[in-house]
């Protein structure tokens, strides 16, 4: 890991992501990786303890915690599960669709994810949102303040997709809100130490291998996994899994967490992304151990030789 940061940290590729006033203030040099295994070790090198917005990472945990409440077959019904191969934020893929959401990883399929949480009143969707993410990370996660205003002021965009998943009846309920609530999981602090030990949790069927909680069922694990397989990484997420071969998921704030079902997590932070809108020096970083650590789900040993350069 030591090797791989040290590879990787002087790469000067890819842009902040500046749509989001606040996340544009991110130093581009920082550069954190995480492993955490499945039975509560961690390793860290770099700026692993660095605090930064979960942003689109939240998507699949939150898709894990609805998924636990309604089940298999409802969410995909309702949800979906294949690629658009179309930007994150495309209100393409909603209209080409027949005005159905195509899967939980890009912001159409999130907010209607998010609209589906449980409870009665929006405080007590919040909470449900907020004490499930806690417990992926095994700690209570505070909400940036500055980042959720910040996106408040300038995600019309997702005001737009959530209107329109309203008028195909996907959202039942007010989409401003859902918006609202959508933006805040996004704008929860995390550190790559965090990212690893929510992938971890996934990994090791939904159990948090630190605090030891059952935070979803094994089955929604396995669910949540091959979700991220095929659409964790937008529309690059054919060549993720041709050239990484596990699940993942990325963040605009520059977060990556990647999962080995039934080994750990590895997560990654560096603010560049490229123009997918995931982390460059995250995907390289991963690549590389992925390859060094035999970690490809494709693959039955180790292939140093074939990492990236």
């Amino acid at each position: 890991m030591r090797e791989t940061h040290a590879r990787y940290a002087g790469l000067t590729d890819g842009a902040v992501a500046d749509y989001i006033p606040k996340l544009a203030e991110a130093d581009p040099d920082w550069f954190g990786i995480s492993l955490a295994s499945a039975t509560g070790r961690s390793f860290s090198v770099g700026d692993a303890q660095q605090e930064f917005s979960i942003q689109s990472i939240s998507k699949a945990f939150v898709y894990a915690l609805v998924c636990e409440s309604l089940g298999h077959d409802l969410m995909r019904e309702r949800i979906g599960v294949n690629n658009t191969g179309l930007p994150f934020n495309s209100v393409m893929a909603i209209e080409l669709n027949g005005g159905h959401t195509m899967n939980p990883m890009v912001n159409a399929g999130a907010l209607a994810t998010t609209g589906l949480v449980p409870g009665d009143s929006w405080e007590e969707k919040w909470d449900y949102i907020h004490r499930g993410l806690s417990a992926f990370a095994g700690r209570d996660l505070e909400l940036d303040e500055e980042v959720f205003a910040s996106e408040m002021e300038t995600n019309l965009r997702n005001m737009g997709i959530a209107r329109l998943l309203q008028s195909y009846g996907h959202i039942s309920i007010d989409p401003m809100r859902v918006t609202e609530l959508y933006t805040r999981q996004c704008s929860l602090r995390v550190t790559t130490e965090d990212l690893a030990r929510m992938g971890a949790t996934l990994a090791d069927g939904g159990t948090n291998p630190v605090t030891g909680a059952e935070v979803v069922s094994p089955a929604v694990s396995r669910d949540v996994l091959a979700v991220m397989a095929t659409t964790g990484m937008y529309e690059a997420s054919g060549d993720w899994l041709f050239e990484v071969g596990m699940p993942g998921k990325s963040g605009v704030a520059g977060g990556i967490v990647t999962i080995a079902p039934g080994k750990g997590s590895l997560a990654t932070f560096s603010p560049p992304l490229d123009a997918a809108g995931n982390s460059v020096r995250g995907i390289r970083a991963t690549r590389h151990l992925s390859h060094m650590l035999g970690l490809n789900l494709f693959s039955s040993t180790a292939q140093p030789g074939t990492a990236a350069v």
